[in-house]
């Protein structure tokens, strides 16, 4: 019988039993793809990560991320709930600061910032991949269709639907009013049409009305075709919006735009994920997705 170590992490929060829940697994060599994916469908999480050496020897480890149904060449929470469990427990050196290692993963090898104050984890920021836009989508009546609203709650002001990436196509779905949010009804069918019509796996609607005062933009986050019905806090499509909202001009760039998100409210787990954003001339050039996390469990797997 094999025996592996893991520890489960709330992510984008410092209070347990809210953000975005994740499993990790530190010592992971021994692994083949086809376990990891059996463990992360065990597990049953939005996503599970498995910590190996660096091929790159830049990088201080390699990371893979599994959903219960595919593997991501990048998500943000992995990597924040990650690098955060492996700091407190002094699994890579830090001193007092902002220290930078560089983590390997599908989407290359990218910077990770992990800020130590008083000896204790403040924060962890992650470098996601430079954003991509892809084609507008604005087929208002089915984008309603398949989250149960009217349609003229979504596409305000003209805006359009669009897919952006940071390593994840995620399609960002703009609405007008906060107080529908809690009304949103999934309907399958439809779901999926969009997504294949935009080819991509995520739908991530959004309003710039918030619940609270620092806010910038509420989300909510559907991916059924990776296996996750519902996201309680998502880095990656966290960091896509903070794109999309540069680059239409939503919020200002000059030179940093900074982001927060609220996001799982409406699962009972609340969450906030702080984005930043760098643009130029041309639109927007780096993505960063920051946060804090805290460990809730330890175990054993075996097998």
């Amino acid at each position: 019988m094999r025996e592996y170590r893991f520890f489960q992490a709330d992510v984008f929060t410092d209070r347990p039993f809210t953000g975005n829940p994740l499993a990790i697994f530190p010592e992971a060599e021994g692994l083949t793809t086809e376990e990891m994916q059996a463990i992360a469908k065990e597990m049953n999480l939005s996503e599970t990560t498995f910590v190996l050496p660096p091929t790159d020897l830049k990088a201080r480890f390699r990371l893979r991320i599994f959903t219960p149904a595919s593997e991501l060449p990048l998500a943000g929470h992995p990597v924040v709930g990650t690098c955060f469990v492996l700091a407190e427990r002094r699994m890579i050196p830090l001193e007092e600061g902002t220290n930078r290692i560089f983590q390997e993963c599908k989407a290359g090898v990218l910077p990770v910032d992990i800020v130590l104050r008083a000896g204790k984890v403040d924060e962890v920021v992650m470098t996601q991949s430079p954003p991509r836009f892809f084609a507008e989508y604005g087929d208002r009546a089915l984008l309603a269709a398949a989250v149960g609203l009217p349609d003229g709650e979504l596409l305000p002001s003209g805006l359009q639907a669009q897919v952006v990436s940071t390593a994840v196509p995620q399609l960002m779905v703009p609405a007008a009013a906060l107080h529908q949010f809690s009304r949103i009804e999934i309907d399958p069918a439809a779901m999926r049409r969009v997504l294949r019509e935009t080819d991509s796996d995520c739908f991530m609607i959004f309003t710039r009305e918030c619940i609270h005062p620092e806010g910038t933009v509420h989300a909510r986050m559907f991916a059924p075709g990776l296996g996750v019905a519902e996201d309680p806090a998502t880095g990656s499509a966290a960091g896509a919006l903070g794109a999309y909202l540069v680059k239409h001009g939503l919020v200002d760039a000059r030179p940093t735009a900074r982001i927060r998100v609220e996001q799982g409210y409406e699962m009972g787990r609340p969450s906030a994920i702080q984005v930043e954003v760098d643009a130029d001339e041309s639109g927007p050039t780096e993505v960063r997705v920051g946060g804090r996390a805290v460990e809730v469990i330890e175990g054993r797997l075996r097998f």
